[in-house]
Formats: structure tokens, sequence, C-alpha cells
């Protein structure tokens, strides 16, 4: 299964009124710490994946029902719960869904002699390309709120992609749409968290979701890209 179609889960938010410097300061680093929050479940659900091997089973057609039933479905309870107490914890659930459904990568990396080191170096790239996004999000100070339908037009493109190569299997394929993860979530976390600073986005779990989103897609485009062309048996 194909898991980056995860890429169609959110759209541009309306812009609301003016906010203040302190809202969107509050509103950056409440997503910060939630963002860093969701990560350990993550991590919980890819590690209890890979050594259960409960995942690996889903291929194919039955993988990519799985996986978009799962994730649209926690999607649509985040919206509905963002602004109640029970928003994060179903943010949460989310996150460890999703770190269940990349066991199956993780563990098909893993299977490498160097899979590890490759797992490895697909954090730190997922880690750089968020610092950099993040230190220009900070200095631009041009409106780049029109990215957003260009980059939704791009996500569209990589999402009809990924799912016609879950059933063609093309490996040529995947490294093109991998390639075009990488570049459009990284845009996208530009955008997003350009968002949160200038007061586009005042919700810190919509935020935090959007994201999430864009570094779960660009971590793996970049495992899928070190699997393909960096194993070493």
């Amino acid at each position: 299964m194909n898991d980056r179609t995860t890429i169609l889960t959110y759209g541009d938010a309306a812009h609301g009124g003016i906010v203040s410097q302190e809202q969107r300061n509050k509103v950056l680093r409440n997503t910060y710490w939630l963002l860093a929050l969701s990560l350990l479940p993550t991590v919980l659900g890819a590690w209890i994946g890979v050594e259960t091997g409960i995942t690996r089973g889903l291929t194919g057609g039955l993988g990519l029902i799985v996986f978009l039933g799962g994730a649209f479905g926690f999607m649509f309870a985040i919206e509905k719960t963002k602004n109640s107490a029970a928003g994060v914890p179903v943010l949460l659930a989310f996150t460890f869904f999703m770190g269940l459904m990349l066991s199956r990568m993780i563990a098909m990396v893993l299977g490498f002699k160097n899979g590890a080191d490759l797992v490895m170096t697909a954090m730190g790239g997922t880690a750089g390309v968020f610092f950099v996004m993040a230190s220009l999000a900070s200095v631009i100070k041009r409106d780049i709120s029109g990215m957003g339908k260009w980059l939704f037009v791009g996500a569209l493109v990589v999402f009809v992609g990924a799912i016609v190569n879950v059933f063609v299997g093309s490996a040529i394929g995947m490294m093109v749409i991998s390639t075009l993860v990488i570049g459009v979530f990284s845009l996208y976390m530009l955008y997003d968290l350009k968002r949160i600073i200038d007061g586009g986005e005042t919700n810190y779990i919509s935020a935090t979701l959007a994201l999430y989103l864009d570094i779960f897609n660009v971590f793996q485009g970049l495992l899928a890209l070190l699997g393909m062309g960096g194993s070493s048996d």
C-alpha cells in the first residue's frame, strides 16, 4: 500500500479577523508542543507494527481501503473535536494509527543490511527540511497564501498518481511520486508555518494536524527514495 494518500487530508482554511501577535505566538508555541507530543504515538505505532507484523497483510487495494478509511475517519473526528477537550486525544490516536500504517515500509527498509542507517537518514533529512522551512517562514515578510491553490493541485496530482501506482507497482513511478511528495510537502510545510505566524490559523490542533501530515509525507518520501536507491544487502 502507498501511504502517501494522506496528501489530500487538508485544504486551505479561510483567514479570519485580525489576530494579535500574542495570540499568534501562543498558537505557534502550542502547535510545536503538540507536534512534538504527536511523534511519540507515531513511534509507538511504528514499533508495534514492525514487531508484530500486524500491517504485513495490508497490500494493494485492501491496504488502500484500510488506510483511507482510517485516515479520513480520524481526520473527520479531529475536525469535529478540535475545539473541545477530546481534540488532543483524538489527534494522538490518529498519529498512532499513522505510525502503524508506516510500519510496513519501515520494516521493509529495516530488512536491508543498512536499514537502520536509512531510517535515521530519513529522520535527519525530515528534521532538516522542517528547520529550513521554519526558518524561512519566520523571515519571509510577503504574503504567500496564494501558494495554497497551487500546492493543492500538486497534492492532487500526487494523490492520483499514488493510487494508480498502488495497482501498477512501478518502481520508477514510485521514485517519481516520492520525489514529488518531498517537494510538494516541503513547500506545504512552509505554507502552513507561515499561516500560523501570520494569524491565518488560530486553532493549534488544526495547525498541528497540517504540519504533522507535512512531516509524515516528507519522511515517507525520503524513506521510500532511500530504500530504493540506498539499500545495501
